[in-house]
């Protein structure tokens, strides 16, 4: 319990039935409000002391929109295919729950599932065991060691999985595929330990060592589940067999595995305290995945593929919605937060520097739920910057800040300043042209500086800044 109470609030969706509540040997009573379980307890639960009650529930849960849910489904085979994803909707979609980003279990889950004993079941965690109950069903038994979040709690259970295992170090990595697709999931299986290195290198060990690394075939794309990332690309690399970034680059590797595998890092060990903050997630995995290329093909390449996703932010709302209703952020939460901290990473200026940030803020933040507030005041702090316009006018603002210049061929000059919504909004940026590129202190005020380049000489290197430039 976080505080004293008699009253606790859960979450199932309507569709399915509260059968009873039982704390020990007492049934308690509660109320349903719409998907809300108000629970009544006969005596006051006190703040920092676990309690334990058992929900028993039934029903058929449905999926919405194909695959968020519980979903009951087949594989190619027509062997029983079950599965879950509930980032959207919510875990109270399937299971009983604190259905909120806020707070999670910081001891972890004990998972057990039921099923019959032609089916197995993978979920989140270290497999314990399995017991066969005498019953036709066998029960599995999962350990997660680490805190979760509700909606990476997940249950992939069927007939034709085959479990392939390797070491990464001393790190498990387990993988389930489908039987037939076993000889030619080696090829994209073979990047793992690649990705897992270049992740370690910027943000240092795998967050989740005692639970091990687990890749599991779904058939929908993919999902960050918490040690059991779901996989759906079809083996293939690219997003489906195409160039997810339209710049080459992305068809050198499984777009989906590097991208859910960094959730590890930013989403599951780092999780945000609302979803309207989900660009603590998805921004910084997303930018991981330029690290993954600089990694094993050089900074250049890193930068390329970054910009390859400019063509895909639309700039028409804030990426941070409003807070406390459960807000989903646009989808520019991915490639606009991420292009911000690739020029973040161009205002540090300093690549050892940077290096020792990303270290430092996962570090600092690992098993945490926070805030932008949280990231904002560590960046502040440890770059010795007041970043917090420049944070602010990426995700609470729609439009990107965009540099004017205007230019004297007389005066052999060029005035300039920043247009933005902030009115504190400073950020410096590389000026000129190869060989000599300066770096100017730019604000919403107008400045001037000399300069002998003309204005068509005149450049600003926007690959390493997402920025608008408007010269005359």
């Amino acid at each position: 319990m976080l505080n004293d109470a008699t009253r606790i609030q859960l979450d199932l969706v309507q569709d399915l039935n509260v059968d009873k509540i039982v704390l020990g040997e007492t049934q308690l009573k509660y109320e349903r409000n719409s998907s809300a379980v108000f629970v009544d307890f006969p005596s006051t639960l006190r703040a920092n002391t676990t309690y334990a009650i058992d929900f028993h529930y039934s029903g058929r849960p449905k999926s919405i929109g194909g695959y968020d849910g519980l979903v009951f489904s087949t594989d190619s085979t027509g062997g029983p295919w079950i599965y879950t994803s509930c980032q959207d909707e919510g875990s109270y979609l399937w299971w009983p729950s604190k259905d909120q980003w806020y707070d999670e279990p910081q001891e972890g889950m004990n998972i057990s599932v039921a099923v019959p004993n032609s089916l197995i079941d993978i979920s989140n965690g270290q497999l314990v065991g399995s017991v066969d109950l005498g019953d036709g069903y066998t029960r599995w038994d999962w350990q997660v060691h680490y805190p979760i979040n509700h909606y990476d709690v997940a249950l992939n259970i069927g007939s034709s999985y085959r479990h392939i295992s390797y070491r990464f170090g001393n790190l498990t990595l387990d993988y389930y595929v489908l039987q037939k697709d076993l000889s030619r999931a080696n090829a994209t299986l073979a990047q793992i330990p690649g990705m897992l290195e270049a992740y370690e290198h910027y943000f240092g060990e795998y967050p989740f060592a005692k639970d091990g690394y687990k890749l599991v075939q779904v058939p929908y794309a993919g999902m960050e589940h918490q040690t059991a990332v779901a996989y759906g690309n079809d083996f293939k690399n690219g997003y489906g067999g195409s160039d997810w970034t339209g710049v080459g680059i992305s068809l050198r590797f499984d777009f989906i595995i590097i991208h859910e595998t960094a959730h590890e890092w930013f989403g599951n060990a780092i999780t945000a305290a609302d979803s309207a903050d989900m660009w603590i997630h998805e921004a910084w995995a997303t930018y991981m995945e330029s690290l993954y290329v600089e990694y094993h093909y050089g900074k250049a390449d890193g930068i390329k593929y970054l910009n390859g996703y400019k063509s895909k932010v639309n700039n028409r709302k804030p990426v941070i919605p409003q807070r406390g209703v459960d807000a989903i952020p646009p989808q520019d939460q991915y490639f606009k937060g991420a292009l911000m901290i690739n020029t973040l990473r161009s205002i540090v200026n300093d690549e050892a520097k940077w290096k020792l940030l990303l270290f430092d803020l996962f570090q600092t933040f690992k098993y945490q739920n926070i805030l932008t507030e949280d990231v904002v005041g560590w960046f502040n702090r440890n770059t010795g910057r007041d970043l917090t316009p420049f944070f602010n006018q990426y995700l609470r603002h729609a439009a990107i800040p965009t540099l004017q210049l205007q230019f004297s061929a007389l005066q052999g000059s060029v005035n300039y300043r920043w247009q933005a919504d902030e009115i504190a909004f400073a950020m410096p940026i590389t000026v000129g042209k190869n060989g000599n590129w300066q770096i100017i202190q730019a604000n919403t005020t107008w400045q001037t500086m000399k300069t002998n380049m003309t204005q068509a000489e005149f450049s600003v290197p926007t690959d390493l800044y997402y920025v608008n430039v408007k010269s005359s």
